[in-house]
């Protein structure tokens, strides 16, 4: 009797597991809505096939009767995001990018691409790999170009190329040479920050996940569709270790302005029927606002504090010899020259096949300075391309990123003006002095500026500051699997922002960023206690912690018309 009880119990749960998709089906598409289908006016984006171990955390879930937490991960992994592509030749290549455009082409729907094979990638970190040499990429690219011929397709062209150049590999620490430097002396929330070598997505592994699943009783539950979405409690007082952690940019006010260029307050507005619209995003608790100048301030600008010293590269000859100061240092990089020169050849080859958009890397907000970034993405070839990039595989609020977008394409279009990029203004500015600066020297049409798409997969609590007492290690590696973070703005291109072309998930929610060991000796990441998955493998621990923490958040359930 027990034998068969157990029996039935278990066929059960398999043909529940088995059968979960087709009866939430309804569920899902009610929950993940990334566009108007109505509208004609907007791109929808396609949702490439889940990753297998998803599906198997999925049914997981089924059989132990979570079927929230089933749902939801569900909900989750068949939302639109990007397909990535690395270290495959360029025989497999073609014909996995020709499949996925083919696929893609025939539901009507716009494929993301993630281009990730540069040589040299990632400073040999925990995503090291790429093209052997620059013969190699062009050859790489050449076949992605032949697979995606006359289609349309949206391709964020290598994550971290330009924000992590090879001379930035050079130093071992690599912990403030990048970040974003206070400028203001009366500025009391700028911090010096380490650079993210965001890790992204490698092909997954053949070998079997390290890290074993976390039981969902242990997370915290998913949250009431009509409550609020706050940050958990673990994250509100873990501000006491930004001086050991990449912290967020200070500069996390109110992006609008009502006296010069582009308006961002109409971003983010919440993809789910009945989310609370945002506008005019106020500073985050763990930051203060810009202090205002006084009244006694004169009106014109005052003079500011040297900005950052840009990333060294070598000088053509003709202006080596315009110069002609010997004292001069010139700094030899050919790995970094020839990182450019991968970089204009992409942009070249993939913008010449007519319906394709390329966004360069530009890192994110709490990375590089406006002056340090733009200087990069013109000697990359932005000029050729459709824009930037922003915030890949990282967690910067959409906020920041609108502001910090916003002012790189104000300095690219002050550039190709004939403007000084160092003359550009800061996110570490006042946002007095910022929009002084907007008001006179940015275009007021923004066909005439650079648009950008942000990676807003992982970003619904924002970025993550571990507390002192729970971690006393120097390299923190705050971009690598952080805790509690939830899943942001779901994919669209209708944005509200005459700059922002669509918010995307670039990054795969679920998929690990490496096994993060935080400057110990591991195998254990001393902040999760376990054995993170290597790069691009299925992590189900954040994986849940994706969807329990989302904000907006996740839900499940339709809610009639009106409402």
């Amino acid at each position: 009797m027990r034998k068969r009880r157990k029996i039935l119990t278990v066929s059960t749960a398999v043909v529940a597991a088995a059968t979960l998709p087709l009866l939430i089906s309804p569920v899902v598409s009610a929950a993940v809505p990334e566009d108007d289908d109505e509208s004609s006016r907007v791109t929808r984006l396609y949702a490439p096939p889940p990753d297998r171990d998803s599906y198997r955390q999925v049914a997981r879930l089924a059989w132990r009767g979570d079927f929230r937490d089933s749902a939801g991960l569900l909900a989750m992994v068949r939302t639109p995001h990007a397909v990535w592509f690395g270290d495959e030749t360029p025989e497999q290549v073609t014909r996995l990018v020709r499949r996925t455009t083919r696929s893609a082409d025939r539901q009507g729907r716009l494929p993301v691409i993630a281009l990730y094979n540069i040589p040299g990638r990632d400073c040999g970190s925990y995503s090291s790999g790429g093209a052997d040499g620059l013969a190699a990429y062009q050859a790489w690219i050449d076949a992605v170009a032949e697979a995606i011929g006359d289609r349309k397709v949206l391709i964020v062209l290598e994550p971290d190329s330009l924000a992590l150049l090879p001379s930035d590999c050079a130093d071992a620490s690599n912990a403030e040479e990048t970040a974003v430097e206070e400028q203001q002396p009366d500025q009391t929330a700028v911090e010096s920050q380490q650079p993210d070598q965001t890790a992204v997505e490698e092909q997954p592994a053949v070998a079997e996940r390290p890290a074993v699943e976390a039981s969902p009783t242990e997370l915290p539950p998913l949250p009431d569709p009509d409550a609020s979405t706050a940050p958990p409690a673990a994250s509100a007082d873990s501000g006491t270790g930004q001086d050991a952690a990449q912290s967020t940019d200070p500069q996390s006010t109110d992006p609008q302005s009502t006296d010069s260029g582009p308006d961002a307050s109409g971003l983010l507005m919440p993809m789910f029927p009945g989310a609370q619209e945002a506008a005019d995003p106020e500073p985050s608790a763990s930051r203060s606002p810009d202090p205002e100048p006084s009244a006694e301030q004169p009106s014109t600008l005052p003079e500011l504090p040297p900005l950052p010293t840009p990333d060294p590269v070598t000088p053509d000859s003709e202006e080596a010899s315009e110069a002609g100061d010997p004292d001069t240092p010139v700094v030899e990089d050919p790995e970094t020259a020839a990182r450019y020169s991968e970089i204009n050849y992409a942009v070249d080859v993939l913008s010449a096949l007519g319906n394709t958009s390329v966004y360069l890397d530009a890192g994110h907000s709490g990375w590089h300075s406006v002056s340090t970034i733009v200087p990069r993405l013109i000697k990359a070839g932005i000029d050729r391309a459709t824009g930037f990039a922003l915030n890949v595989s990282h967690y910067q609020t959409d906020q920041d990123s609108a502001w910090y977008g916003r002012l790189v394409s104000s300095c690219l279009a002050y550039a190709d003006e004939g403007g000084d990029p160092e003359d550009c203004a800061e996110q570490s500015w006042s946002r007095r002095h910022v929009r002084r600066w907007l008001r006179h020297h940015v275009p007021d049409d923004p066909a005439r500026m650079k648009h950008y798409v942000t990676d807003t997969s992982r970003n619904g609590q924002g970025p993550w500051t571990p507390r002192a007492a729970s971690h006393q290690h120097n390299d923190v590696q705050s971009w690598c699997n952080p805790p509690d973070r939830g899943l942001g703005r779901r994919p669209t291109t209708r944005t509200g922002e005459a700059l922002l072309d669509a918010a995307l998930w670039v990054k795969t929610p679920g998929q690990s960023d490496g096994r993060c060991l935080r400057g110990t000796d591991g195998p254990l990441d001393p902040v999760r206690g376990t054995i993170n998955p290597e790069a691009g493998e299925w992590f189900p621990e954040q994986a849940l912690e994706l969807v329990r923490y989302a904000d907006p958040a996740v839900h499940l359930f339709r809610r009639p018309r009106g409402r």
